[in-house]
């Protein structure tokens, strides 16, 4: 089931790569249903961005924003820093992080989707980003040394993994002591079960993949990071919620 997934994943992401390529659209209502999936009705993709955001950038990586937040704006970047986005899409995030950390800074974008990977290759050159670099790997094996990164971000992509202890642990192995996270994404209900979740949307909607907050609290916290917050942002479905998660690593 879980190569299964992650498949079904792969498949949906790439299918949108080859319509923004095509300029035919991602395949879906990106502003109005989210992680292109068809179950969220509220706002997501590239309307989370500030226009001056947006305006800054190809437009190619703004119409492949499929996200549920804009990590970027809560990760508090610096000059200098190297960041790495998961499940980095058409490059929005990455992008936008290049702009903060400037040319003595580095962002690393890492995607499991070939399609995805051109689309934002192509993205970096038209925005002539000389301090990025896209990675192909999953999640749950980061390709890059230990102590590496200073801040992770991602934007609703987590919950579309079927190891999140794994992504957990990889988060913590590639930052550097005193490192953060600042992510956004999907989560439930405390009260809701798996089953609830599934009733609610698809795997690949990110919605049935998603964990609860108390789960997202416990699987980094396992993880050796502390100073864990999940603060909602806006309904996706019934009880669940698009959210900001912040943590670090000890110093």
């Amino acid at each position: 089931m879980t190569t299964e997934l992650r498949d079904q994943v792969r498949e949906r992401y790439a299918e949108a790569a080859r319509g923004i390529a095509e300029g035919s659209g991602c395949g879906c209502d990106c502003e109005s249903i989210g992680c292109c999936g068809e179950e969220a009705t509220t706002l997501f993709g590239k309307g989370l961005y500030e226009p001056r955001q947006r305006g800054a950038l190809p437009e190619g990586a703004v119409s492949a924003s499929l996200g549920c937040g804009n990590p970027t704006a809560v990760a508090d970047l610096h000059e200098g820093e190297t960041v790495l986005d998961l499940g980095s899409g058409g490059g929005i995030d990455v992008l936008l992080s290049a702009r903060r950390v400037g040319p003595n800074g580095t962002v690393y974008g890492l995607d499991m989707t070939d399609e995805m990977l051109a689309l934002a290759r192509q993205n970096a050159r038209t925005a002539r980003a000389t301090n990025v670099h896209f990675l192909k790997g999953l999640i749950e094996a980061i390709p890059l040394p230990a102590e590496s990164v200073d801040v992770v971000i991602s934007n609703c992509v987590v919950n579309l993994s079927t190891d999140k202890a794994a992504v957990y642990g990889e988060i913590a192995r590639v930052l550097r002591p005193g490192g953060r996270v600042g992510i956004t994404d999907i989560v439930a209900d405390d009260g809701l079960s798996s089953a609830d979740r599934a009733e609610r949307g698809t795997y690949v909607g990110c919605i049935a993949g998603a964990l609860s907050e108390a789960e997202y609290r416990e699987g980094l916290s396992a993880a050796g990071l502390v100073d864990v917050e999940v603060t909602r942002t806006h309904g996706v479905a019934d009880g669940m919620h698009s959210a900001i998660v912040r943590a670090r690593k000890p110093a």
